[in-house]
């Protein structure tokens, strides 16, 4: 999964240096100059609709919607202290008048290691560009959208990205899952529409699984943990973004299912020849999870759920097929801790561990701005890899995110990886991170 979790970290030579900076600043460049000048023209501000949050979303914190909604309730949106018109206010317009809700942001991780001959440090940054499109009942309980995400994902200035930075320590997972070295990617581009007063949603197009499946507060690796054992289930051989389609059901006052297949052999840095590619060989990946939440708007936080999964085998990957359970169980404590326990079990599948558990914890200052969160890992990677059994893998992750200011989020954050599982003459190896995240 090279474009988004990376279980086949990118083989291919990385960009130069020069033109990745180069991609940035084109971004920066049209963000900070050509928006101001379109915003003098736009509309009267009014309230942004869709980027509330939305009880209908199939998809999870990490989803074009779960974004664009954790980002205005963070007040996250530059600020113009001049009082012309901002970017904010195109947006605003935007989607009350045409129903187009759009956000973007520059993503920068460096991690550095004490561990490992080479290839210690890793620094990269990805450019995002993501917005939904509400065509069918705005404003109304049921509506249809269509949801997309760009990405540029590069390394900068090291031999390789942070996503790389597990594998070459010898660690079975990743200390980063989404800052590879992917290039131009395009992440989502599908339709979702919901049903009977919200009751049924269903999503069709290039879709990424890991935005509903097995989804929980902490997920998302742009804001949230860093590592793979926290930020998805590492027992889950999730495909990269490709075409596929799933559908919610809810049931009751509490109750919810979640069933979806997709392309086993996602391709979002070539998604035409990604979905040639699937109907001629049929590779797919499925999943159904039937879980429980407290209320709809804690529904991610007061979550228990069991998932279950199945992936065909990948002939051209040199995979087999397999399949697992995953188990999450999560509740909100004094209206700021957000505990968690998580469990992953593999039997086959292409997965860097077949046994997980995690627990860990949230903890929210300043009505959510800043994020504290903590995690610990005990982990096993398959054992029929090599002659001699792997050893048992521990992992813990501490993180802090600050937000400074409305359109900027600073997170430092400590790995600590016990016995990790491909290096048997390594104890344990020390990962500091920082990531930068600016809002547009």
């Amino acid at each position: 999964m090279e474009a988004r979790t990376g279980y086949h970290v990118e083989g291919r030579p990385g960009v130069e240096i020069a033109r990745a900076v180069q991609r940035i600043f084109c971004a920066v460049s049209f963000f900070v100059l050509v928006a101001p000048v379109v915003a003098d023209t736009a509309l009267a501000q009014s309230q942004l609709d869709i980027c509330k949050p939305d009880t209908s979303r199939l998809g999870g914190p990490s989803s074009v919607q779960g974004q664009l909604s954790a980002d205005q309730k963070q007040g996250l949106s530059p600020v113009d202290s001049s009082g012309k018109r901002t970017w904010s206010d195109i947006k605003d317009s935007l989607s009350s008048e045409c129903g187009f809700s759009i956000g973007g942001d520059l993503n920068f991780l460096g991690q550095f290691s004490n561990g490992g001959a080479d290839n210690r440090d890793a620094v990269g940054g990805v450019a995002r560009l993501y917005g939904i499109w509400t065509i069918i009942g705005k404003g109304s309980p049921d509506t249809g959208a269509i949801h997309f995400k760009i990405e540029s994902r590069h390394r900068l200035g090291t031999s390789i990205a942070p996503q790389g930075l597990g594998p070459a320590l010898g660690y079975a997972g990743l200390t980063s899952v989404s800052f590879s070295d992917a290039g131009q990617l395009l992440t989502n581009l599908y339709w979702q529409q919901t049903f009977n007063d919200n009751q049924f949603a269903i999503v069709a197009g290039i879709v990424d699984t890991t935005d509903y499946l097995d989804v929980y507060n902490l997920v998302s690796p742009w804001t949230d943990f860093n590592n793979l054992v926290f930020s998805n289930n590492p027992t889950i051989p999730a495909p990269s973004q490709g075409l596929g389609t799933a559908i919610l059901w809810r049931f009751g006052n509490h109750n919810y299912a979640i069933a979806g297949i997709a392309d086993a052999n996602g391709q979002p840095d070539d998604p035409t020849q990604g979905i040639r590619n699937l109907f001629d060989n049929g590779e797919t990946f499925k999943h159904v999870e039937v879980g429980w939440y407290d209320t709809l708007e804690t529904r991610f936080s007061d979550n228990y759920h069991l998932s279950a999964w199945q992936i065909d085998a990948r002939s051209d990957a040199g995979i087999g097929g397999g399949w697992g359970l995953a188990v999450h169980g999560g509740r909100t404590i004094a209206e700021r801790w957000t505990p968690f326990i998580r469990a992953g079990y593999a039997n086959g599948g292409g997965a860097p561990v077949d046994r997980s558990v995690s627990i860990g914890t949230g903890y929210s200052f300043f009505d959510g701005r800043d994020q504290l969160g903590f995690g610990l890992n005990w982990s096993r990677a398959p054992q029929n890899t090599v002659v001699q059994p792997l050893r048992d893998q521990y992992t813990a992750e501490v993180f802090y995110r600050y937000q400074p200011m409305p359109s900027l989020q600073i997170t430092p954050g400590l790995q600590y990886l016990v016995n990790p599982a491909n290096a048997p003459d390594i104890t344990d190896e020390l990962v500091v991170g920082l990531r930068v995240r600016i809002v547009f």
